[in-house]
């Protein structure tokens, strides 16, 4: 692609965000709960929520970089944010901002993570994370093991090639030297789209018909394609480095990824582990998951099914603003965070639970 075709995408970019702008004085704008601000550099702002009474476990969200992070906080009613402060945690969120080109893997999932949670003067936390932003905390928490007092995973992609085809589909025909500094967030879109039409197209359009009959499932889906005009532009060498390292390559299953000289794999993760999974989700399938949960090293781990919502628009996104996971998945993920903290002193749990219903 020429400079010509990038600057169109970049108008796209443009475009949905005024698009944007137009659903959200329509009343499709996040109502997010209120926070501060208590770190900022290149790349990441750190949130702190609360009131600052709270005693509970410290928990910090990563998201996935390519969109806004307020998916995690859509509306009160379907709101991880919230739930895990009604639990008494300390939450924490990683707000990922645009980066300089050059700001690659390392950068995501090591040293900014760890700005964050020094910043926060942290030894150590719960590790929440979904989609692109979970495989980031896995190799934080492979890396830095003695930071990580749990590690929460939902639907993210940790096993690649014919385990995660459609990730495959989506970066075939990336050429490093082709790309921008920053590629702009229509673009990769429309290369997703390209890749899962279904998944990315007419899914979403057979989730509002679902919807159409019950305003409340009806309102969850279009608030959440709200959300996903709201993206920006990822760098470069993130870009490259997901694309060859991790998604063609599979290095960090593989136990070969090398994040500053020193190796990312599974065999160090040692921290409690919970997984989520959707059988019925073409982006990340369990075959994307479950090889990395039975590879790694931690003696207490845990997989939960998650069996879908009408009203998510994007079925990957389900597990953190649909209905039936804030009503039957939640609140199993908070015990788990909380029973973490009550048991940090106790031995490590010895079994694996390979799927629980």
């Amino acid at each position: 692609m020429g400079a010509m075709d990038w600057l169109v995408f970049e108008q796209l970019d443009r475009l949905r965000r005024v698009q944007g702008s137009m659903l959200d004085a329509a009343g499709l704008g996040p109502a997010e709960t209120p926070y501060r601000e208590i770190h900022r550099e290149a790349g990441v702002t750190l949130r702190r929520y609360g009131s600052g009474e709270e005693t509970g476990p410290l928990v910090l969200i990563v998201p996935a970089p390519i969109k806004r992070p307020y998916i995690w906080d859509l509306a009160p009613e379907v709101s991880a944010v919230r739930r895990c402060l009604a639990a008494g945690a300390r939450v924490l969120l990683a707000d990922w901002q645009p980066a300089p080109g050059t700001f690659g893997l390392a950068d995501y999932a090591e040293r900014l993570l760890l700005d964050c949670l020094e910043a926060a003067k942290a030894e150590r936390a719960v590790l929440l994370a979904h989609s692109l932003g979970g495989l980031f905390a896995a190799i934080f928490a492979t890396l830095h093991p003695e930071r990580v007092q749990g590690l929460a995973l939902l639907a993210a992609p940790l096993s690649f090639g014919a385990a995660a085809p459609v990730l495959s589909a989506i970066v075939a025909d990336l050429e490093a030297d082709d790309l921008p500094d920053a590629l702009p967030g229509a673009f990769l879109s429309a290369a997703s789209l390209q890749a899962a039409p279904g998944v990315f197209g007419s899914e979403r359009v057979l989730d509002a018909l679902l919807s159409a009959a019950d305003p409340a499932r009806l309102r969850t889906h279009l608030l959440v394609e709200r959300w996903t005009l709201d993206e920006f532009a990822l760098p470069r060498r993130l870009v490259v480095d997901l694309a060859t390292q991790i998604v063609r390559e599979d290095r960090f299953l593989r136990g070969t990824l090398e994040i500053g000289g020193r190796r990312a794999a599974p065999s160090q993760l040692t921290a409690p582990l919970l997984c989520v999974v959707d059988p019925r989700c073409g982006l990340v399938p369990p075959a994307a998951v479950l090889p990395f949960v039975e590879a790694a090293a931690s003696r207490d781990k845990t997989v939960l099914e998650y069996a879908g919502d009408v009203g998510v628009s994007l079925r990957h996104v389900g597990p953190l603003v649909g209905r039936n996971a804030h009503a039957l998945l939640w609140p199993r993920i908070v015990e788990w965070i909380t029973r973490l903290d009550l048991d940090q002193d106790a031995p490590p749990r010895a079994a694996f639970n390979p799927m629980s219903r």
